[in-house]
């Protein structure tokens, strides 16, 4: 395990932390230009996520800090796209409104940042017993999930605006909504299904933290 501990992986974690402010506030924004600068933003952030942690372990650089810094830039990340999303589609106007859902219920932040914060509990109580809980498989593709829905989303927002200002409109804008339609109606269900379960995955696993034996 490498010495120093601001190694190139810990930058790129720290990169994805410092992009959420600029994502959160340019989501809102009625400029359709940094609305698609959100989406890009994004984009490049989320696959960050699989860059840091591919150089760590191609490179020997895992560190600690990498191992809790990741989780952590991971519900900053959530939180700068799922509560943009959340504010914009219950403004109440039709176009804001998410296809399939309308507005983004309140339930489903409450199941999401609940979980998130329930194991950042847990996370803490492991750490000051010495033990590091690292995001595991099932983690990474409750993320992958959440993060393609929050993605379609950003992206269908300024075509959203586009559409109706009629600067683009006719048979390739009918194809996009069947394409977000299916796109929301399909990721944020698996999104929450495996939000619940990798709740209870990573309970289970570490178990013995609670004093439960198998």
């Amino acid at each position: 395990m490498p010495k120093n501990v601001l190694t190139l992986p810990v930058f790129i974690t720290l990169s994805r932390i410092v992009a959420c402010p600029v994502i959160f506030f340019t989501a809102q924004s009625e400029d359709v230009g940094l609305r698609f600068a959100a989406f890009v933003i994004f984009v490049i952030a989320a696959l960050s996520d699989a860059l840091d942690g591919y150089i760590a372990r191609r490179y020997d650089l895992v560190t600690d800090l990498g191992k809790l810094l990741d989780p952590i830039a991971d519900k900053f990340l959530l939180v700068s796209t799922f509560v943009p999303i959340f504010l914009i589609s219950n403004r109440g106007f039709e176009s804001e409104g998410i296809p399939i859902w309308g507005a983004l219920p309140g339930w489903v932040l409450i199941v999401i940042f609940g979980r998130e914060a329930l194991i950042t509990l847990f996370r803490s109580y492991g750490a000051r017993r010495g033990i590091i809980i690292a995001a595991g498989k099932s983690g990474k593709r409750k993320t992958l999930l959440q993060f393609l829905f929050a993605g379609g989303l950003l992206l269908w927002y300024p075509l959203n605006v586009l559409a109706t200002t009629q600067v683009w409109d006719g048979v390739g804008w009918a194809w996009s909504e069947v394409f977000f339609l299916v796109w929301s109606g399909v990721t944020l269900p698996l999104a929450i299904l495996m939000t619940i379960y990798s709740m209870l995955d990573y309970l289970w696993s570490y178990r013995t933290l609670v004093g439960l034996n198998s």
